[in-house]
Parts: C-alpha cells; sequence; structure tokens
C-alpha cells in the first residue's frame, strides 16, 4: 500500500467520507496500513479486527456499509465471517483482499456472499477505487478473475435451486426490471448498465433492489442464477 492517493481523482474524500469502512486482517501492519490508506481517501473507517470472532462482533457493532476481508484469519476463517454477516445483514457489502489467487478461495468468497475479490498485489489506488465501488454494488474483481465468476454462476445454473413450500408463483418483473436482470446476468456492472440504459446509476440500483425483493433472493450472486437458469444471459 505505497502508492499515494491521486488529488485530482474525482473520488476525493470528502466524496468518500460518508462510506463507513471495516478492515479485518490478522497481520497488524498490514491491517493498519490498508485502514490508513482508506482514512486518508477519504473514507469513514469504523472499526479493525484481527480474528475471525472479533470481526463479528464489532461489525455487528458499528454496521460498516464496506467490510474489507482477508481469508485466512484465526478462530473464524474469512468466508464464514462473510457469510454470517450478510446474512444478517444482506446490504452489507464485502471486499475480500487476499494473497491468495486460487479459484477455489474465490468462488468459495463469492458464494458466502461477497461483492468482490482483489488480491493484496494491487496498489492503494486500485483498492480505494475498489472499496469506492463495492460500496455502490458494483462487482469487483482482480483480472482475470471476473470470467471464473461469471463461468461459475453458469455451471450453478445447471442445479436448480431448491423449492421451498411456501415459493410464490412466478414474480411478475416490470420491462424494465427484467432489462436490467439481463444486463447484470451477463456480467455489466452498474455503471455499465447505467450507461447502456441511458439511466442513473441509483436508479439502476433501484430496480435491482426491487428485482430482489420480487423474487425473495438476498443478493448478486443468487439474482445472477436466477437470470441465468432462464436463459437471461443468452437474450
Amino acid at each position: 500500500m505505497s502508492e499515494r492517493t491521486d488529488v485530482n481523482d474525482p473520488n476525493r474524500p470528502n466524496e468518500l467520507h460518508d462510506i463507513r469502512v471495516m478492515v479485518v486482517d490478522d497481520h497488524p501492519m498490514w491491517r493498519d496500513a490498508v485502514a490508513r490508506d482508506l482514512a486518508a481517501a477519504g473514507f469513514d473507517v469504523v472499526a479493525t479486527a484481527g480474528d475471525g470472532p472479533e470481526a463479528v462482533r464489532r461489525a455487528h457493532a458499528v454496521t460498516p456499509d464496506v467490510l474489507v476481508l482477508d481469508l485466512n484469519l484465526p478462530g473464524m476463517p474469512g468466508v464464514q465471517v462473510c457469510k454470517e454477516l450478510v446474512g444478517a445483514n444482506p446490504a452489507l457489502r464485502v471486499l475480500v483482499l487476499s494473497a491468495s489467487g486460487e479459484h477455489a478461495d474465490v468462488l468459495e468468497a463469492v458464494k458466502s456472499g461477497a461483492t468482490g475479490y482483489l488480491m493484496k498485489s494491487a496498489g492503494a489506488q486500485e483498492l480505494i477505487d475498489a472499496v469506492r465501488r463495492t460500496a455502490a454494488g458494483d462487482p469487483v474483481f482482480t483480472p482475470g478473475l471476473a470470467g471464473l465468476v461469471l463461468g461459475e454462476y453458469r455451471r450453478l445454473a445447471t442445479d436448480p435451486l431448491p423449492a421451498t413450500s411456501d415459493e410464490p408463483k412466478a414474480p411478475q418483473l416490470t420491462d424494465r426490471e427484467t432489462e436490467v436482470l439481463r444486463l447484470v446476468a451477463k456480467g455489466l456492472s452498474y455503471k455499465q448498465i447505467a450507461e447502456r440504459l441511458v439511466i442513473s446509476h441509483r436508479t439502476v440500483q433501484n430496480h435491482v433492489q426491487n428485482t430482489l425483493g420480487k423474487l425473495q433472493l438476498h443478493n448478486r450472486v443468487e439474482l445472477v442464477r436466477y437470470a441465468i437458469e432462464r436463459g437471461l444471459d443468452d437474450a
């Protein structure tokens, strides 16, 4: 984390101050450096933690918008921390920051509810941008990993979601919600969808939230799986 923040960057501190961030890593020097870089960029770093149980306790107490999370934690694995916290608060965004680029680790993190996955080899400005985009709900991945995740979505789509006895009949989506869902399934970020449909980023987020509610889904992973199962990624 040695790069300096570009003072001409459009996402300067005053634009990031309302984003509450918590950093979890078991290496104190690394954890402090990440927290310091994010605070210097303007994020509101509300807490740090050095192990899994501590991360869960503090996250419940401070309710961050974005959790920057290492996977290799004492006491409780990072994927379990992610699963517990996202399960309790689906609005939480989790950006995994890990030294591991193993495909199994990436996929396990995403399945546990992580919004993105960044390697620790990333520079400070790349991390700052990733946290900002994660807060906005965009999937953020180290180059080369996004295709892996989309491919896993497609594989999972061959296994139908389990039906429940109280599952509602096919919910009705508006034409615009269906259009947004189709672009989500193709792997586009919210910003790219907004540009494609000539609507605001917030409008895209609202459509996605409305769709999640109608379909009784909890996060983007389930939403993409739902869309691919119905062939919307090929539409």
